[in-house]
């Protein structure tokens, strides 16, 4: 059956990689190829394998393009045509590399914007030198949809007639008209020459970086504006989700290249660095000028000139400060620190032994510099920790040895303390469960004061023998395989702040990222879920049960935050908030087979019935379209701040700060892939999750002597307002 191009499943990834002419080269060396070009063919054709075009009946490129997703050509269930058709064009690239052959343009093209005039000739070996951009060739051969890519294919005989050089063609602008999808706009110009311009807006939507389908870095951009995580904003499974999901993988257009890209190398745009020359999601991209090419079901601009600074269009640049730094009367953040370990350079051991974090110690310095930099201008009093070595509390612990750099940073009274559990708490007497990482606590002893012991929220595990379970595929009985899956703790600490009390939960639970039993019975143990969540879902929703009894009932504010690794609208944010099985169709079951803190928990699993009632305050502040993470080229909230009723009354304002999420990966601590990029101690790329701050009202509570101070003390109040100093709510 023919493949359609829009709809197909990739196949053979080694042979269907991106094309491009080489970026890198300059104005010089194309004019020096083109005038070594007409020396050699003048007025005078180049006949390879003894065809001429003369006599020839064309058949126009845009004929066979034709005006839908494949060739009318190539015939239903088949891949190529059964004739071979000679067609003519300027040559407007050549593909070096992995794509071998060159793209050729009709040079005045049919006029109808519903068909291309650009085609790609697949040649099976590099092109002859004398096929450069500029020069007019005719060639004849099988009309073919290669994975949904339409294509002359000469692979097998090369039959083409090189004839002078005419000039480079000009590049046709992307737009995408009303009602119709970026992939069908996409279709249209499949094969030519094309430039973004100012209307085509086309925005960012994931960062230079890499892409794990090709092995190899690349962008993505898309119409309007960036991709949103269908779950985020909608319920999953729900119609709204899977409409988002479908509309999604129909607007996305890869920037890629033939040769592929050096380490820490963005090809088309020579001035990347990390202080002046980023790319941020969201940017629109303009002048950037390519030939179209569909390959692992996509379709890819291959750049064939280069950008500046300037043709990257600041949608939302970057802030060298949060924006509510400096408001309410106090500031509460979580930040995912991505895997701040010291182990390796003198630290203390973490009770599995592993290092994920930096691999030599000037990656080490580095992270921590970018890390400090960001929670000094983040302002924030109590700071929730995600992802630092679970290394114990020491002089040579991780999150001692974070500590220090930051206070080095400021002045006494600003300085921070980290939040200890009791040694009856510890495994092993020493670390916060036996994960190699875990969730931590800083906080400003001159603003808030602890109440109490630290406690530890032990979430489950799942622990299923093999054959726990069974599932028919295809009629055959197949035992499941054994399971052992474990989540990070979760660390609350109550505070008093300005006589009034505050609990913070700090959390990171179970990554989307390898299955667990639920995974295997639903045969999604190799693939995504249908309702996206990502695998281990159930496993989440139990964690967030006990998360939820655990806050039940609290004296005082309650604040769950943290990495829930769950986005907006999915199972486990439902049941921490407002889920209620009675006016809604969606299930929410916990894991089976789970234990807790070492003794059988669920072995079934059990039925959510209602929420725990917190409230979301970033959609609170904002609605649904917020987001702290970028994964796959869509934005999501992963990172939350959940707050019970009586706290969310004391918000001033909500903020996740953009210095991760919308950035590229390249500029993080690691130089595994970056290969000469000169890194910076900035905030930006400081981790891959971004902070989320909270500002909250606690006024001081009124005492006898405030009373007598009557008028006065109103008085002081409107001046301090007045010049600015005082509390502001927004």
């Amino acid at each position: 059956m023919k493949v359609n191009k829009l709809t197909a499943i990739s196949l053979a990834i080694s042979l269907a990689l991106p094309l491009t002419v080489n970026a890198k080269t300059t104005n010089s060396q194309k004019e020096s190829k083109a005038e070594q070009v007409k020396e050699t063919s003048g007025n005078k054709a180049l006949l390879h394998g003894g065809f001429s075009c003369e006599g020839e009946v064309l058949t126009p490129i845009y004929t066979i393009q034709g005006d839908g997703a494949s060739s009318p050509f190539v015939p239903d269930d088949v891949y190529e045509s059964t004739e071979e058709y000679v067609t003519k064009g300027i040559v407007t690239a050549r593909a070096e590399s992995l794509y071998k052959g060159f793209f050729i343009q009709d040079a005045k093209g049919d006029g109808l914007a519903s068909t291309s005039d650009g085609i790609f000739v697949h040649w099976g070996e590099s092109a002859p030198d004398d096929i450069q951009p500029g020069v007019e060739v005719c060639v004849k051969g099988k009309v073919k949809e290669y994975y949904g890519f339409t294509q002359i294919d000469l692979k097998n005989d090369q039959k083409v007639d090189i004839g002078k050089m005419v000039g480079e063609l000009p590049a046709t602008p992307i737009h995408v008209e009303m009602g119709e999808t970026l992939a069908q706009a996409l279709e249209r110009v499949e094969g030519m020459k094309v430039v973004l311009d100012i209307d085509s807006d086309m925005k960012v939507t994931r960062t230079f970086s890499f892409d794990n389908s090709t092995y190899r870095n690349n962008m993505v951009l898309s119409h309007q504006a960036p991709l949103m995580k269908a779950t985020q904003v909608h319920q999953p499974l729900s119609a709204e989700a899977i409409a988002l999901n479908d509309a999604n993988l129909l607007n996305q257009l890869f920037i890629d290249t033939d040769i592929k890209a050096p380490a820490g190398v963005v090809p088309y745009f020579p001035g990347f660095n990390a202080e002046t020359g980023y790319i941020r999601i969201n940017d629109q991209v303009i002048n950037l000028e390519g030939v179209i090419g569909y390959s692992d079901d996509q379709y890819r601009l291959l750049p064939i000139n280069e950008l500046t600074s300037k043709d990257f269009i600041r949608k939302n640049d970057r802030q060298k400060a949060p924006a509510i730094a400096n408001l309410g009367d106090i500031r509460v953040s979580s930040f995912n620190v991505l895997n701040f370990f010291n182990s390796e350079f003198g630290g203390d051991k973490n009770p599995l032994g592993h290092n994920r974090g930096a691999t030599i110690e000037a990656e080490m310095l580095l992270q921590r510099a970018k890390i400090v930099n960001a929670m000094v201008a983040m302002n924030a009093d109590i700071i929730g920790l995600m992802e630092v070595e679970n290394n114990g509390f020491g002089k040579l612990s991780a999150i001692q040895n974070l500590l220090n750099a930051l206070n080095a940073k400021l002045p006494k009274e600003q300085a921070y303390q980290f939040v200890e559990l009791a040694a009856a708490d510890k495994a092993k007497g020493k670390f916060v469960g036996n994960d190699a990482i875990s969730v931590g606590l800083f906080y400003r002893p001159a603003v808030v004061s602890l109440d109490g012991k630290a406690q530890m929220i032990i979430t489950p595990e799942q622990h299923a023998k093999a054959g726990a379970v069974t599932r028919m595929n295809g009629g055959v009985e197949e035992l499941s395989p054994a399971y052992d899956k474990y989540q990070r703790h979760s660390l609350m600490q109550t505070f008093w702040v300005n006589e009034q009390k505050l609990t913070i939960v700090v959390n990171h639970l179970k990554s989307k990222g390898s299955g667990c039993l639920e995974d295997w019975i639903s045969f999604n143990e190799d693939s995504e879920p249908a309702d996206l969540q990502g695998k281990c879902n159930a496993f989440r929703v139990s964690a967030a049960q006990v998360i939820g009894e655990a806050v039940k009932g609290l004296d005082g504010d309650v604040l769950v935050m943290g990495d829930l690794n769950a986005y907006g609208k999915e199972d486990p944010l439902a049941v921490l908030t407002d889920y209620d099985s009675a006016t809604t169709e969606r299930v929410i079951r916990t894991a089976s087979w789970t234990t807790l803190d070492g003794v059988a928990h669920q072995t079934q699993g059990s039925t959510i019935d209602k929420g725990y009632g917190l409230i979301n305050l970033s959609t609170q502040a904002h609605g649904p379209e917020t987001y702290s993470y970028s994964y796959n080229g869509e934005l999501g909230n992963l990172d939350h701040a959940l707050g019970n009723s009586s706290l969310a009354k004391r918000v001033v304002a909500v903020e996740d700060w953009h210095i991760n999420a919308v950035e590229s990966n390249l500029f993080e601590y690691s130089s595994k892939y970056t290969g000469e990029l000169a890194k910076s101690e900035n905030a930006f790329s400081s981790s891959d999750h971004d902070p989320v701050i909270i500002a909250l009202e606690y006024p001081q509570v009124a005492t006898e002597k405030d009373n007598r101070a009557g008028s006065l003390g109103y008085l002081a109040l409107m001046l301090l307002t007045a010049l600015g100093l005082g509390r502001r709510k927004v």
